[in-house]
């Protein structure tokens, strides 16, 4: 082997509602990977209860963002689409990080600063390890790439990290066991095991923002359900919602320069060009002038044209919950093969008998 196969992982926490900023910024783009690479896409149920432990329905949860990715468009029989949590290999790739990350790496992590708050010593271990698993979850399928937002870059960076320190600390052993790979990082040769996976960005990111907020993003956790579309909303509610989106006054401007300064102008124009997949020029060029009034209509035809068949088909699925625990079945069994061979050469590397 001269090179590492081409492999797409990511995940979703089963947590709240997914919501239009969830379907443009990740399922849909999921959805269009799969033309390109093998995709492995996981709902991250061990991830799910780091921040909070006790959920009253994770399973209901971890069936609902199943049910997303199949209503979205994945295909579970070409790719794998599976729960984290019945590939045990995942925990313990993720007990071997966590010996090799160093506990400045992880007090160096935003996101856990984020959602620790004031109370740090009051989080839970699981939630500052959390880096360790994700990197596990990634580097237990040996995975090359892995689409994601601004709000993991710095965990993937960690995830480089983590497998340059194993590379490193085990090149020996690695040779040894003949599993390794010549790469180069940077100006440094490294016969490495796990792969320096890569960032995967396709395009511009569409960053959806609450409809009554618009310098927040659009969050399953904000308090109010018409900060969001919900894409189990029907499309009376979507018309709704989008009906009370805050606005300003002014009629839209005619170029995208004007947008500045105007956040919920903005964020309602560039969920329109998401949507349409036009640029948010092209969309001024139709609307520019005109008032909200106007505007809102339009958007709300289009994002419940979009919408609506991904909604009917997620409830249709959430109905046959035998269907969606069968495709995590099948997911996961094929998942595992790949985990066991992973951990298999890993144990040989690392020397556990």
């Amino acid at each position: 082997m001269s090179d590492f196969k081409p492999q797409i992982f990511s995940g979703v926490q089963p947590t709240g509602n997914l919501h239009l900023g969830n379907y443009l910024g990740a399922l849909r783009k999921f959805v269009a990977l799969q033309d390109k690479m093998d995709c492995i896409y996981c709902v991250v149920d061990m991830h799910s209860i780091t921040a909070q432990l006790v959920h009253d329905d994770l399973k209901g949860q971890t069936r609902a963002i199943t049910a997303a990715y199949l209503a979205a468009g994945i295909d579970p029989k070409k790719h794998i689409v599976f729960n984290q949590s019945a590939v045990p290999q995942h925990a313990e790739l993720a007990w071997i990080f966590n010996c090799v990350a160093r506990i400045g790496w992880m007090n160096r992590m935003t996101q856990f600063k984020d959602k620790a708050g004031k109370d740090r010593e009051n989080a839970s271990l699981g939630l500052l390890a959390y880096p360790s698993l994700m990197a596990a979850d990634i580097l237990v399928y040996r995975a090359t790439h892995v689409p994601v937002g601004d709000d993991q870059k710095q965990h993937l960076e960690l995830t480089r990290d983590i497998a340059m320190k194993f590379n490193l600390d085990f090149e020996k052993k690695i040779r040894a066991a003949g599993t390794g790979i010549d790469i180069t990082v940077g100006d440094q040769p490294v016969h490495a095991f796990f792969p320096m996976v890569e960032p995967l960005i396709e395009g511009p990111a569409p960053r959806v923002m609450s409809l009554k907020d618009g310098t927040k993003k659009m969050s399953k956790s904000d308090p109010s359900d018409l900060s969001r579309i919900n894409l189990t909303d029907d499309a009376e509610t979507v018309a709704r919602k989008i009906r009370k989106a805050k606005t300003d006054p002014d009629a839209l401007p005619s170029e995208v320069e004007g947008l500045k300064g105007r956040p919920e102008a903005d964020n309602l124009v560039g969920i329109f060009a998401a949507l349409a997949d036009r640029t948010k020029a092209d969309v001024l060029s139709e609307f520019g002038g005109q008032q909200f009034s106007q505007f809102k209509p339009a958007l709300a035809d289009l994002a419940v044209s979009v919408l609506a068949p991904v909604t009917a088909e997620m409830r249709r699925l959430n109905a046959d919950p035998g269907h969606i625990d069968a495709v995590l079945k099948d997911g996961g069994e094929r998942a595992g093969a790949i985990a066991q061979k992973t951990m298999k050469d890993v144990h040989e590397i690392v020397g556990l008998l």
